[in-house]
């Protein structure tokens, strides 16, 4: 039996609706075949897949960061402007795929407009620098009358972008990189770049790089010494997480939210030590703009990529194990949202995605689709603080953790509380009380798990792995009481 407890009262932070935005960068099929394919019997003037577009809709996704990742860090955005039949074909050297820059900025802007997201963006801090960065910056955000806004008039834009949020490069701490820096030359390069771009527009919300993940050797004093130079500049650092299985350890896989929350907590430990040696009033908050579950010791590296054209890369299909994960990671995501303020999962379509397509074909979701888009549509605007007395599972990777992760979401205008939750436990059914407080009562109890763990959907059975409506959530003398089955996520939604 456990016991779980939420009282508007005590509340953790407002909800940042880009907490569930997502990310598209030029690797695989996440853009050609993708999102963009214009011989698709969907396709629309622009060549966007509608059945595609309709499935973003639903996910939930409020931002989306684009155009990388890696790529960008080789990536002449000039390419990808202007007539498409004087748009270059050129050898991208992140993924060793053959780019051929049918879509671009202007392709980009006009997709999220249709999906309804707000575009994220990437600058080239890797082969580029601060006058590419200002360059394109101009191009999406000024007014016509100088030469690139021009340009992107003559382009058919005659109206300004207005992009607001830009990140500073794609980890360059990492020495898969093109243009790895350290953390000094990186934080100097950021600094100058940062102000130069705020030149061109005051207005401008900054991302710097952190770590690529936590295992890095560098983590915390990267984020130190980057955070010296650019406090002034930027509002948010960002992280990166990826997490999979390892060595048929399914316990340490289904409690990663421990190494996801660790993590947070450390950045905003780092960058609050910065803040004290500033003696500044200003707080750094987070952008987690790349996470996900993703079978890396699947992939055979950059060099192991052959030069060839764009076509499938790690295109992983999800479990419901994968999916419970997932859930569990959103709840840390808001458990935190108070400092984190932007979030991507990554990425969007077919590259370690939640929506998977064919090309010519179908599109369907995922298992961890079912997690994302039910978070995204039933957490209210103020995350609460929960209370949980109960079962503790072993693991190889983390030591003891709590069976039950969990976190809450409150909306004070229709008074519903949505609680999500997730049984980290691979072998123990959970009998979970809430105590309600008077005139509230269960409306709805959603729930994703399956008696086949390893699960998945597929073009063949797009539905095999949905969501299931709970019947048994019971309210007795005001204590609702839930059966949690091993390795499950919940939605209990009160009102």
């Amino acid at each position: 039996m456990a016991r779980l407890v939420v009282d508007p009262a005590f509340v953790v932070g407002a909800v940042d609706r880009r907490l569930f935005g997502s990310f598209v960068e030029h690797m695989g099929r996440c853009v050609y075949t993708g999102i963009y394919e214009p011989e698709h019997v969907t396709a629309d003037a622009d060549g966007f897949r509608q059945d595609v577009l309709e499935l973003v809709r639903e996910l939930g996704v409020t931002a989306v960061r684009y155009p990388g990742g890696n790529f960008v860090s080789n990536y002449d955005w000039e390419d990808g402007v202007g007539p498409k039949d004087q748009r270059p074909r050129k050898l991208d050297l992140a993924w060793r795929a053959i780019e051929p820059n049918q879509f671009g900025t202007d392709e980009f802007v006009a997709w999220s407009g249709k999906a309804g997201v707000e575009p994220v963006w990437a600058v080239n801090l890797g082969t580029r620098g601060i006058k590419e960065a200002v360059e394109l910056v101009s191009y999406t955000n000024l007014p016509a009358g100088t030469e690139l806004p021009d340009r992107r008039v003559a382009n058919g834009h005659e109206a300004p972008y207005g992009i607001k949020v830009w990140c500073l490069g794609n980890e360059m701490d990492g020495p898969w990189q093109i243009g790895h820096k350290t953390a000094e030359e990186y934080a100097r390069l950021a600094e100058e770049t940062a102000n130069a771009m705020r030149r061109v527009d005051p207005g401008l919300e900054l991302v710097a790089c952190g770590s690529s993940n936590s295992g890095m050797p560098t983590f915390g004093e990267w984020e130190r010494v980057v955070l010296e130079r650019t406090y002034d500049l930027v509002e948010h650092i960002s992280l990166h997480a990826y997490y999979e299985p390892r060595d048929g350890d399914q316990a340490s896989f289904l409690a990663a939210a421990e190494d996801m929350d660790r993590m947070i907590s450390s950045v905003i430990a780092t960058a609050d030590h910065v803040k004290a040696l500033k003696r500044s009033d200003k707080e750094i908050t987070l952008s987690f703009d790349e996470w996900n579950v993703w079978r890396q010791q699947d992939f055979p590296g950059e060099l192991g990529l052959g030069i060839r054209e764009v076509g499938p890369l790690i295109e992983d299909t999800y479990t419901v194990d994968d999916a419970v994960v997932v859930g569990s990671l959103l709840i840390t995501l808001l458990r935190h949202a108070d400092r984190v303020k932007i979030a991507c999962l990554a990425q969007l379509v077919n590259v370690i995605a939640p929506i998977r397509t064919e090309p010519g074909g179908a599109a369907w979701r995922q298992t961890i689709f079912h997690p994302f888009a039910l978070t995204a549509k039933y957490a209210g605007p103020t995350v609460l603080r929960t209370a949980v007395d109960g079962p503790e599972v072993e693991t190889a990777k983390f030591g003891k953790v709590p069976a039950l992760w969990s976190t809450a979401t409150y909306d004070e205008r229709t008074g519903e509380i949505a609680i999500f939750v997730v049984n980290r436990s691979e072998t123990d059914k959970i009998d979970l009380e809430i105590p309600l407080a008077p005139g509230l009562t269960v409306t709805e109890h959603l729930a994703l798990y399956d008696d086949d763990r390893g699960a998945v959907n597929s073009a063949a059975d797009p539905d095999r792995v949905t969501p299931r409506r709970i019947d048994g959530t019971e309210l007795v003398d005001g204590v609702c009481t839930a059966t949690l089955p091993p390795a499950s996520w919940h939605l209990i939604r009160l009102t």
